[in-house]
C-alpha cells in the first residue's frame, strides 16, 4: 500500500473520532509542514525531521508534538507523553470535536515548526550499558539462537527488552513478560516497534 493510501485509510476508516482527526488535518495542511505516515499515524515534517503526528485512541484523539517540551503551551493543555521515560515529546488530547479550537491548534502547529528551524529538538541519549536482568540472562545463556538474536537488537531495545521485565513488581508478572518476550525476540521484533 502506498504513503498516500495508507494516510487516506487513516483518516477515512470508521472510528469514533474520524471527525476530530480530518479536522485536526484540515489544520495540519494549513501550515508548511509535509505529510507523511510513520509509525501507523500521519506524521508532519520539516526537513525531514518529525514534527507532530495526529492520532487516535479509544478515549481520545489529538495532536503528538515531537519536540512539544520548547512549546510555551499558553493554554496549558499539553502533557507528557510518558512520565519518567519521555523527555521532549508532548501530546494534546481531545475528546470531542468541539474543543479544537482551529487557531489555537495552528498557533500550537507552527510554533513546533518554527522551533524545529531554529534547531531545538531533544537529542536522544546514547544507551549506556545494558543491564540484563537474571531471568533474561538465565535464558539467553541457555539458548544461543536467543542470544544471538538478542544481541542483534540496538542497545535501545535491548534496554526495552530488560526494562520491561525488570519493572514489574512480582515475580510471576516478571514470568508473565519474560514469556512475551522471548518469541519476539527470537522473530527480530523489538518490544515497542509496533509504536515507532
Amino acid at each position: 500500500m502506498q504513503k498516500s493510501e495508507k494516510l487516506e485509510a487513516y483518516y477515512e476508516n470508521e472510528h469514533p473520532f474520524r471527525d476530530g482527526i480530518a479536522f485536526l488535518r484540515e489544520i495540519a495542511l494549513k501550515t508548511e509542514a509535509e505529510e507523511d505516515f510513520k509509525w501507523s499515524i500521519p506524521v508532519y515534517t520539516l526537513n525531514n525531521k518529525n514534527v507532530f503526528g495526529i492520532c487516535k485512541f479509544k478515549s481520545h484523539f489529538g495532536v503528538w508534538f515531537f519536540n512539544g517540551v520548547f512549546l510555551k503551551d499558553p493554554k496549558k493543555v499539553l502533557e507528557n507523553a510518558q512520565e519518567g521515560k519521555t523527555k521532549g515529546m508532548r501530546h494534546w488530547k481531545f475528546q470531542s470535536l468541539d474543543e479544537v479550537d482551529e487557531k489555537v491548534v495552528l498557533a500550537y502547529m507552527k510554533e513546533a515548526l518554527g522551533n524545529q528551524k531554529k534547531g531545538l529538538e531533544v537529542k536522544a541519549e546514547k544507551t549506556k550499558k545494558v543491564t540484563i536482568p537474571k531471568l533474561l540472562k538465565s535464558e539467553l545463556k541457555k539458548d544461543s539462537q536467543l542470544k544471538a538474536a538478542f544481541e542483534k537488537f540496538t542497545p535501545y531495545k535491548q534496554k526495552e527488552f530488560s526494562e520491561y521485565i525488570a519493572e514489574a513488581k512480582q515475580e510471576k508478572t516478571k514470568l508473565r513478560r519474560l514469556e512475551k518476550i522471548l518469541p519476539m525476540i527470537l522473530k527480530g521484533v523489538g518490544l515497542n516497534d509496533a509504536y515507532r
